[in-house]
């Protein structure tokens, strides 16, 4: 199993001597205004569903997610979160060679080598931006069956933009390209068209509901793709892998499309503000800001800083922030931060500019 996910903020605590809720966690990228209102006080309600069995194959919550994406319910399959779809693609698509556009989340590396499969590696870089070159990317396909993309990526916050993935996919039909759509919703209402609806037989979109809604530790996730390529997944599909109150999660957001809707839209505008003040901030040519569709900055470190050092700096001030050193084409030179609420992304600006000052 990966050990290279984001900071334990338990363990953290244990070292420093205090309690994990004396910890800010911005190593974690789930939406800083919380979850979809009621969604809390719905499950308090529904508790005494974990006495009895969830569906065995979700079907109401596959009905649910099917009516906020528009799309299918034959096209949507529902697991215990995208990880398992990660876990299980080699196996379901008989992959041979697979392809991973980086530097992004380490579980698609995994995911791979559980199934005896070495992968490949397209990077991008710093001087880019970490866009991914897709010309580039087109000739590195050659050979390869299988791609793993994350679109916005993490942990680089980079979009590419709907026309030219779906370009991409359309030119290399032989090519099944795994779209993980994980922060899609987080990006600009001009920019966050998915490929859910694309209907390409060669395009697997993974869908969370994890992120946008503040609920990662229920383990809800969703595949969409055309029904033959869901059928070949479900093969590989343990029963009752929702569990019952993931499952009342997803039913309450399918229930309440207009109060998401709302939500995604406040969540939107609030980044939107937060962001370019964070960003403002932050200004200064000890730091670099790499451009991001989401809700979490990749942010370059002076040469004479590496990531232990400044995560540990920060962890003194009580926040945990993501040292980015493990990630495949990264290295000690970057962090990870997730914007939180007004007074916490000020209060890390400060400290960060602080543990990088050259007076420090």
């Amino acid at each position: 199993m990966i050990q290279g996910h984001g900071g334990n903020i338990a363990a953290l605590a244990a070292e420093l001597g205090c309690r994990p809720d004396e910890i800010t966690d911005m190593s974690s990228n789930i939406n800083p205004l919380g979850s979809v209102p009621g969604l809390i006080d719905h499950l308090k309600e529904r508790m005494e569903r974990i006495r009895f069995l969830p569906e065995v194959d979700g079907h109401q919550a596959i009905q649910a997610i099917a009516r906020l994406l528009g799309v299918a319910e034959d096209r949507v399959l529902a697991g215990g979160g995208t990880t398992q779809f990660i876990y299980t693609a080699c196996a379901a698509l008989e992959t041979r060679r697979a392809l991973i556009v980086g530097p992004t989340y380490a579980d698609y590396t995994d995911g791979c080598r559980v199934h005896g499969i070495e992968p490949e590696f397209f990077l991008a870089d710093a001087a880019s931006g970490f866009a991914p070159d897709l010309e580039r990317l087109e000739a590195a396909l050659a050979g390869c069956d299988t791609v793993f993309l994350c679109n916005p990526n993490n942990p680089t916050g980079q979009l590419i933009p709907h026309h030219a993935l779906l370009r991409l996919c359309r030119n290399h039909p032989q090519v099944r390209f795994i779209i993980d759509e994980s922060y899609l919703p987080f990006a600009p209402p001009d920019q966050n068209a998915s490929l859910s609806d694309c209907r390409l037989d060669n395009v697997v979109v993974l869908w969370s509901v994890s992120k946008i809604f503040g609920m990662p530790g229920l383990r809800a996730g969703f595949l969409v793709a055309n029904a033959p390529v869901v059928d070949r997944f479900r093969r590989y599909m343990q029963p009752w892998c929702v569990n019952s109150l993931a499952q009342e999660a997803v039913c309450f957001l399918g229930a309440n499309q207009a109060a998401v809707e709302d939500f995604i839209v406040q969540t939107r505008n609030y980044l939107a503000v937060e962001g370019t003040l964070f960003r403002q901030r932050l200004e200064t040519d000890r730091l670099r800001l790499y451009p991001s569709a989401t809700s979490y900055f990749l942010i370059g470190l002076p040469a004479d800083r590496t990531a232990t050092g400044v995560c540990r700096a920060l962890a003194e001030q009580r926040f945990l922030i993501r040292n980015c050193g493990n990630f495949h084409g990264l290295d000690e030179g970057y962090i990870r931060i997730a914007l939180k609420d007004a007074a916490t992304n000020q209060a890390v600006a400060g400290h960060l500019l602080a543990a990088v000052s050259t007076e420090a």
